[in-house]
């Protein structure tokens, strides 16, 4: 995947050099390219904002140079643009495997207040926003949308079971996890975790799942698919449940009634 940045300040993106990411980009496994916007502007000063028209606080990002930079890096317009911007649509792990499924991935940074409208008609694809809040410019959602994306390449992530299991997938919130040692300041691991049963471990771990959805979250569970499959399972299980111990009893009073 080739992911192009366009900021005014590329110096933010440092911390994409680190960690998982940044391993990633040694690996070649994603390209990032962090381009400043200010190397395109025709102002001898490289001035990039300017007053808007009709008033208001703050200044605007002007249309040149987001133009110019965003057609040099996207000569045939092959990357999918994406301009964040509280006005878009909202960010989300299905959002977020869309993305996924691009080769190449531009992401249009605005600050101050803003980008001059023509900028966005002429050259941008959709906005996204990754919350309902007001940040200083868009540098930390386009790190956010990198780092959530990148981690559906495959490689990038040490196991492809991490991103199969991890919160949000199946719009479930994820199962608390454990790890040595099993007791710590007088917790211990729950003890299905540790008996070595996977049907078991893996039902234990679905009904958290549910539970914390449910409970954290209701606007994910609500016509929850995953949690209406759950549901019915759980169902099936309790009526053979009921059928069994029906049974049971049954065979026991027969033995009685014979002795």
């Amino acid at each position: 995947m080739k992911i192009s940045i366009l900021t005014l300040f590329p110096e933010m993106f440092a911390p994409l050099e680190q960690s998982i990411i940044g391993r990633a980009r040694e690996k070649k496994l994603v390209e990032i390219n962090v381009v400043n916007i200010r190397d395109y502007s025709l102002d001898k000063h490289k001035k990039c904002d300017d007053y808007a028209f009709g008033g208001g606080a703050g200044m605007l990002m002007t249309a040149q140079p987001v133009c110019d930079a965003i057609e040099a890096v996207d000569p045939t317009r092959k990357a999918l643009r994406i301009y964040t911007s509280p006005k878009g649509k909202k960010l989300t792990q299905a959002e977020v495997r869309r993305l996924a499924g691009f080769e190449e991935i531009l992401l249009l940074c605005g600050h101050y207040e803003g980008i001059d409208q023509r900028a966005i008609d002429l050259e941008i694809d959709e906005e996204i926003s990754i919350g309902d809040y007001i940040l200083t410019g868009g540098e930390l959602p386009a790190m956010v949308i990198v780092d959530s994306v990148c981690r559906y390449v495959d490689g990038v992530l040490g196991s492809e079971q991490s991103a199969q299991e991890e919160t949000f997938c199946d719009d479930l919130l994820e199962y608390p996890q454990y790890t040595r040692p099993a007791e710590f300041r007088g917790l211990k691991v729950p003890e299905v975790l540790l008996n070595g049963n996977h049907k078991e471990i893996n039902l234990w771990r679905r009904q958290r799942q549910v539970g914390l959805t449910r409970e954290r979250r209701p606007d994910l569970a609500k016509d929850n698919s995953a949690i209406e499959e759950h549901d019915r399972y759980m169902a099936q299980q309790q009526e053979k449940e009921r059928k069994r111990l029906l049974r049971k009893q049954k065979k026991e009073r027969k033995i009685k009634d014979e002795e």
